[in-house]
């Protein structure tokens, strides 16, 4: 089967690991989580980075450490994987869902509708007509890799006065790039931003996170919090409730040894893109996710979008065609509003997300794809059409 995406682990991986083998630094401690941090900070442009087990428990502290507590809300996107949602309740706050726009990202227009329309202010908070709840902060996620439109989250979120957490999980090396043409990483325009090293991650540490913050005073809690909030080695001392959340050094080797491929990582999640859309250009009956203007995506995921629903050329059809193929592909996630543990949660017009739950799908984009596998797939996905 050629896979849908898969760790490529061809450089120092190997030799660093077993550098934490030798000196039996294997857990939490040993400077490659200090590497890691500063080779992550200094890629991202952000002023501190701190490492811990995986991106959801980066959402977890960063909501955690924006004041989101027990019966407040946080508003999400519902066309998102659902780890965000879930590091909400975590909190014991509820999620009020949001629609998207046309890359999939949280669509700025309607959140700018809901606050003004379904909401009041009120001793400086912002509380949702319906539910009289405080509402605390906003999620965005980037989406495939592709950049939200953060230049107007960050202006409506400011005017709010809510938070703003980047789930930047998919979008390491993505920017912004402003009208003098510098660019600005994903991560580091809201007040927190957080990554994901999963091992379908363009750069991977197995299972890790990261968070990005500007302010050192949060970044020290953050840190601190990972620790099990921990104030005293010696007579094991704790000042609040903290977490497990440290990412081992294990980890972090490999995390730093992909980290010194990932300018080249990028060059080649672009240049198979371009190749895929290339030989696909003939379709009229499909096309392609991409990234919005004034951005540059890192290409994580790549997603084909079928003109029909349902039956003869529609997504699930071409899905199930490809993977008695054996080409593994996968079908955009189903919108959150819409699962199980949130179908009683409020959400707002959603439109957009249900149109593009049914016609999105993940083709094979691992960075070791080779160029017969592209045609493979290509020509699956030709042969489907009877093109």
């Amino acid at each position: 089967m050629i896979p849908l995406s898969v760790p490529y682990l061809k450089g120092n991986e190997l030799k660093y690991v077993s550098q934490c083998i030798e000196t039996e630094w294997v857990s939490t401690a040993g400077r490659f989580v200090t590497d890691f941090e500063k080779c992550i900070a200094e890629f991202a442009g952000s002023k501190h980075a701190i490492a811990c087990v995986n991106g959801t428990a980066a959402l977890h502290l960063s909501l955690q450490m924006e004041g989101v507590q027990t019966d407040d809300e946080v508003l999400v996107p519902t066309l998102t994987f659902i780890a965000p949602v879930n590091a909400v309740c975590y909190l014991g706050a509820h999620p009020v869902f949001m629609d998207c726009d046309d890359h999939l990202n949280l669509d700025p227009e309607k959140l700018q509708d809901f606050l003004v329309k379904e909401c009041f202010s009120k001793d400086g908070s912002v509380i949702n007509k319906k539910t009289e709840r405080i509402i605390k902060a906003v999620i965005v996620v980037h989406v495939f890799g592709h950049p939200a439109r953060l230049d107007l989250l960050k202006e409506i979120c400011s005017q709010f006065q809510l938070s703003l957490i980047e789930d930047a999980t998919e979008s390491l090396g993505s920017y912004l790039i402003t009208q003098d043409g510098t660019k600005i990483h994903t991560g580091t325009i809201g007040d927190f931003g957080c990554l994901s090293f999963n091992g379908n991650k363009l750069v991977t540490t197995g299972g890790g996170g990261m968070i990005l913050t500007s302010n050192q005073a949060k970044a020290l809690h953050a840190k601190h919090l990972t620790t099990q909030a921990k104030t005293d080695e010696l007579y094991s001392i704790h000042d609040e409730v903290g977490y497990n959340y440290r990412l081992t050094n294990l980890q972090a080797a490999v995390g730093l040894a992909q980290m010194e491929s990932i300018v080249s990582f990028l060059k080649i999640k672009r240049a198979n893109f371009e190749k895929y859309k290339k030989a696909l250009s003939s379709l009229s009956q499909i096309s392609w996710i991409t990234e919005p203007v004034n951005t540059q995506s890192n290409h994580w995921f790549y997603a084909l979008q079928t003109q029909k629903t349902e039956g003869v050329g529609s997504r699930d059809d071409l899905m199930h065609f490809l993977l008695k193929k054996d080409i593994q592909c996968r079908a955009l996630w189903r919108p959150n509003h819409l699962q199980k543990p949130y179908k009683h949660c409020q959400s707002y017009k959603i439109e957009k997300a249900l149109h593009f739950s049914k016609t999105i799908l993940n083709i094979p984009c691992s960075l070791g794809i080779t160029e017969d596998e592209i045609s493979t797939v290509s020509k699956g996905i030709k042969d489907y059409y009877g093109a």
